[in-house]
This record gives C-alpha cells, sequence and structure tokens, in this order.
C-alpha cells in the first residue's frame, strides 16, 4: 500500500471542508483535500437558497448565483400567505448554482495551495495512541495510507470520520429530515420569491420548496421527517404529488436525493487530532434545514485552529477544542433556536398552522429569519405559543 504524508487531510469537499482547506493553505501548511464523488459539486443535495450574508466569508461569482430573491412566500395548509420581504434576509437571498459554487470553493484551496483530489474515498482512519493520524483511501490508483497530523471530517450527515474516532455520529430518525427535489422548467412561478408551503399533506414534518433558478426554472423540493418516511410514503411521493398540483405542466429536467441533520449540532466536534464541520458536526438550522453560511463559518475558524495547533505541534482534543468554543460563540444560539422551534412547530396539527398563518396574513415582515418570524408569531398569539415564547427568552 502506497503511503503519503501531510499536514493535514480534509475528508469531503463541500463549502465546509473546501473553506478549511483553503485557511489552512494559505497560513503555509500541507493540506489535502479528498472527495470521493468524481465531480465536485454533483450530485446536488441541496435546495441551493443561502443569504446573502455569505458575501462577508467568501467571494461569490456571478456565475454561481441563479437568481436573487427580494423576500419569502409562506403558505398554510389552507393557502394563507405569509410575506417576508426586507434588506435581512438570514435564509435565502440568493439561489446558487452549486455545482459551480461548490468547484469554486475547491479552486480556491487549490490555489491557495491546497492539494484536492476526486474520485478518492477515505474508507478507514489511521490511530496512533487514541490520535487520528491520517486516513486509509482507494481511489483508481488503488489504496494509500495517508498520514496527516489532524482529519477533518466534513464528509456529511452521519459523518463516518467522527464515527471512526468514537464520536456518535448517527441519528434517530426523529431528527433527519428526508429529502427529494426536482430541478423544473417551463413552470409558471415568481421569480421574486422563494416560496414554502406548509401541511401535513404536503410535507409532515417539514415543508416544500420552491426556489427560482432563473427563467422558467425552479429547484422544487420538499423535506419530510424520517419517522415518517415508509412505504409509500416517502419524500418522492410527497414531491410528486405536490408538482402534480401545482405544475402539472411542469418539466422535470434532473432530480435529487438527500438527508439533512435536524437534531442541533453535536455535543462534540472535536477529538485527539480530529475535527468536524458542517453537516458532519450538525451545524444546521434544523427549522429551516439551512447550513451553508455555518459550514462556511466553521470551516474559517477550523482552519485557523488548525494552523495554531500545528505552530504548536499539539493537535490534542484539548487544544482543538478552540474549535467548539469559537463556533458556539459565533452562531450555537441561532442552532439552538432553529430545534427548539423545530421540536415545537413539528407538534402542530394543521388547524394550528392555519391559525398562526391567518394571524400573518396581511402583515410584511420586513425581517426574513428565524427569530424574527417567532417574535411576530408569538406577539401575535401569545396564549397559542407559551412554549414557544419561553424557547426564544
Amino acid at each position: 500500500m502506497k503511503e503519503e504524508r501531510h499536514d493535514a487531510v480534509v475528508v469531503g469537499a463541500g463549502p465546509a471542508g473546501s473553506v478549511t482547506a483553503k485557511t489552512a493553505a494559505e497560513h503555509g501548511l500541507d493540506v489535502l483535500l479528498i472527495e470521493r464523488n468524481q465531480e465536485i459539486g454533483v450530485p446536488v443535495k441541496c435546495a441551493e437558497g443561502v443569504s446573502k450574508a455569505i458575501e462577508k466569508f467568501v467571494p461569490v461569482d456571478k456565475r454561481c448565483i441563479c437568481a436573487e430573491v427580494k423576500g419569502a412566500n409562506i403558505y398554510g395548509p389552507d393557502g394563507t400567505k405569509v410575506v417576508m420581504q426586507g434588506g435581512e434576509m438570514e435564509e435565502v437571498g440568493y439561489v446558487l448554482e452549486r455545482r459551480i459554487f461548490d468547484k469554486t470553493l475547491a479552486s480556491e484551496a487549490a490555489r491557495a495551495g491546497a492539494a484536492v483530489r476526486v474520485k478518492t474515498e477515505a474508507y478507514g482512519i489511521i490511530e496512533v495512541n487514541g490520535y487520528a493520524k491520517g486516513v486509509y483511501a482507494r481511489s483508481v490508483e488503488g489504496d494509500t495510507r495517508i498520514y496527516a497530523n489532524v482529519v477533518i471530517g466534513a464528509d456529511g450527515v452521519e459523518s463516518r470520520v467522527g464515527r471512526w474516532m468514537g464520536i456518535n455520529t448517527q441519528l434517530l430518525p426523529s431528527n433527519i429530515s428526508v429529502c427529494a427535489e426536482f430541478l423544473m422548467c417551463d413552470v409558471e412561478l415568481n421569480k421574486d420569491y422563494s416560496e414554502f408551503f406548509l401541511g401535513n399533506e404536503v410535507a409532515p414534518k417539514g415543508y416544500a420548496w420552491v426556489f427560482p433558478k432563473g427563467g422558467d426554472c425552479a429547484n422544487v423540493g420538499l423535506g419530510i421527517g424520517g419517522d415518517v418516511s415508509g412505504e409509500k410514503h416517502r419524500a418522492i411521493n410527497y414531491l410528486r404529488a405536490f408538482v402534480r398540483n401545482k405544475f402539472p405542466d411542469g418539466k422535470i429536467v434532473a432530480e435529487m436525493y438527500g438527508a439533512v441533520p435536524l437534531s442541533g449540532p453535536l455535543n462534540e466536534s472535536a477529538a485527539d487530532g480530529l475535527i468536524l464541520v458542517g453537516d458532519a458536526a450538525r451545524q444546521v438550522n434544523a427549522l429551516t434545514g439551512g447550513g451553508i453560511l455555518y459550514a462556511i463559518q466553521a470551516g474559517e475558524i477550523a482552519g485557523d485552529v488548525i494552523v495554531k495547533a500545528s505552530q504548536e505541534n499539539n493537535f490534542s482534543k484539548r487544544r482543538l477544542m478552540e474549535y467548539e468554543s469559537r463556533w458556539r460563540s459565533t452562531f450555537e444560539k441561532r442552532l439552538e433556536t432553529g430545534f427548539k422551534a423545530k421540536e415545537f412547530f413539528f407538534g402542530l396539527s394543521d388547524k394550528d398552522l392555519n391559525t398562526l398563518a391567518r394571524s400573518l396574513a396581511g402583515i410584511k415582515i420586513t425581517e426574513l429569519s428565524t427569530s424574527a418570524l417567532l417574535l411576530e408569531l408569538v406577539k401575535r398569539n401569545p396564549k397559542m405559543l407559551l412554549g414557544l415564547a419561553k424557547i426564544l427568552l
């Protein structure tokens, strides 16, 4: 078996992995970024919506943006519409082309000095005296022992890298959103708004979405709770029913499937010689399913901490926990609020959801964020949402 050595190996070339690799490489570390798929950004497993705040962290090439939206329309089960429109939009603003966006981030990592390899899959961890010291990987050229001072797991939902080092990354079905999505063309849609549809008939323990992709095209998808998914009740079944009703004459040009962690973040995202970033660390807003911005922020922090650890030649869990404390102080509160709100809303009936939607009908909410929406709902439904109010305090 071949052997090679690097300062750091990053497993997974999504936004979290690529930003980690870039941040570490531009400070002089020898970084290897590996991706099991043959093309970075493919297959797409994402609705592709993101806040414009992303530009604070990474440059966004115009080629990566399919559409710029002014706000969001949210529909209750009975069709009642709630309009959210304003300058601050937490979860939407741009609809990306992830195939291009992810490649751009990986290219930036390469330009910073990281080595990037596709079609290279990690299948085990190299462990020495309790420390992660690299990974075993397979590619078309054969198997390789890739030694590294630190391993970064950016390998997505239920991270295998984390599990190999004893971190419990498995999720209960109730903490997973199972998603299906079509890229559709020849559809009539509101090109200036992302749209969300609620209701147990549409998407139990989840929601459906329509995100404009430019012209007459859109991402049309939905996610349902993993604990309600079953025979003839799978996400794809609900999506087909939604499309028949919403876009009966639309044309499906691509299909995408995936899963999103809705558990709130892991209790620990670092171990001796190991850091987990992005979906691998469950850094996702459980109410909305959005995680791109959090992944990028976590990647920047992880890369910075890896550089410091390398300068000190200290890759202990205690040293790497700086990453843990910094990302938690940056955005953990938002993730916790999203998780608690998700637990609350998933317990509501369609009747309850209709009542809430009607309470906001005709009112424009000028800040499109989880907290702004929740606070407005509590203000208008204090008795019904007493439990939610306690969450927000």
